[in-house]
């Protein structure tokens, strides 16, 4: 990726932003540093709600992804108008905040997609994309399977971003 003058800037999108986007800001940001491309990539996470805001992501995820060996040390905000303009791509994690992102950006954005439609057995039928479960109210295993999610989806988010960014 070293074409390109700036960081492809990859925003991550929940409700919140203490349990699924913070995870998957970790998650991608160790695999990038895993496939050499630190210096290529700006990584972040936001909510679509500011309840949370300066918080640290959620105990319970941190300690998930902790013991996978990921870092989580984000602290809350919730996404702006501006975000849309300065990230290449915007992530959400399920349909709801999705369809908050095209609302705050006028209608829907080729830059603006599900993590779903990243998963390896998703790639080629988007409008099918699953959503990642909000585990806030669940069992510890909603965590992980979070995480699974997250790690699932990362290639494919790396691969477009090198394709269509780099």
């Amino acid at each position: 990726m070293t074409q390109k003058q700036s960081p492809v800037s990859v925003l991550f999108v929940c409700m919140g932003n203490i349990c699924r986007s913070p995870a998957a800001e970790g998650v991608f940001r160790h695999y990038v540093e895993q496939q050499g491309d630190t210096e290529d990539f700006y990584i972040d996470s936001a909510g679509t709600i500011d309840y949370h805001s300066g918080k640290p992501a959620d105990p319970r995820m941190r300690a998930a992804a902790s013991r996978r060996g990921y870092t989580l040390t984000s602290l809350s905000r919730q996404v702006m108008s501006e975000d849309l303009d300065e990230f290449d791509l915007i992530v959400a994690m399920d349909r709801d905040n999705l369809w908050y992102l095209e609302e705050l950006a006028n209608g829907p954005q080729a830059h603006i997609r599900l993590l779903g439609s990243f998963l390896p057995e998703r790639q080629s039928e988007p409008g099918q994309a699953p959503e990642v479960p909000d585990p806030y109210y669940g069992s510890s295993q909603g965590f992980e399977d979070v995480l699974d999610m997250l790690e699932s989806a990362c290639p494919g988010i790396h691969s477009a971003c090198r394709e269509s960014y780099s």
